[in-house]
């Protein structure tokens, strides 16, 4: 995808979130660290453009809630309250509806540890899921609402997303791993 087609897939992106939730007067935007935040960022101002007025956005770091041996911590420090960062608070999830973002939807472990991460915050009337890049292989049962692209992929690929905020350039592109089975 190129600059042109990101802008395409995120403008779609909002329309169908401003359909489905029947506007966005009780909608948050909840962007995932670091991409997930641009490209929430990037649908606000969109939903803005269509609706007229603001959406809000929150930026969530998921890293302590990782399951994957990349947590910093461990899960006492978890259970004892100590979350990271995480710019979320009871009043902006509380009965709203989250609409949480990131760039590429792969095994489906990042997203189960936001939900987590959110529901720590308080209970919202639901959870949805907007992604620029959805690449399959997912080890968990989660599907996204929302979808840029579809990218089949084989597992030794991976998708490269680089946006303009922190790459200088938008593009996604496929690395083809060489020399693995």
């Amino acid at each position: 995808m190129d600059d042109a087609a990101i802008r395409r897939a995120l403008t779609r992106i909002a329309h169908e979130i401003v359909e489905k939730n029947k506007g966005i007067d009780n909608c948050t935007l909840v962007g995932i660290r670091t991409r997930g935040v641009y490209l929430a960022r990037r649908i606000a101002e969109r939903i803005q453009e269509i609706e007229g007025k603001p959406v809000l956005v929150k930026e969530l770091d998921i890293t302590r809630y990782r399951d994957d041996g990349k947590a910093p911590g461990s899960r006492t420090e978890m259970e004892a309250g100590i979350i990271g960062e995480i710019d979320v608070e009871l009043s902006v999830v509380q009965d709203r509806n989250i609409i949480l973002f990131d760039d590429v939807l792969y095994t489906g472990r990042t997203i189960r540890a936001a939900m987590d991460a959110v529901m720590d915050c308080g209970r919202p009337q639901s959870i949805q899921l907007a992604v620029l890049v959805d690449r399959g292989h997912r080890e968990l049962p989660i599907r996204p609402d929302f979808v840029g692209k579809n990218v089949p992929s084989s597992k030794q690929e991976q998708i490269s997303v680089t946006l303009t905020e922190i790459d200088s350039l938008d593009q996604v592109k496929i690395i083809h791993q060489r020399g693995q089975a």
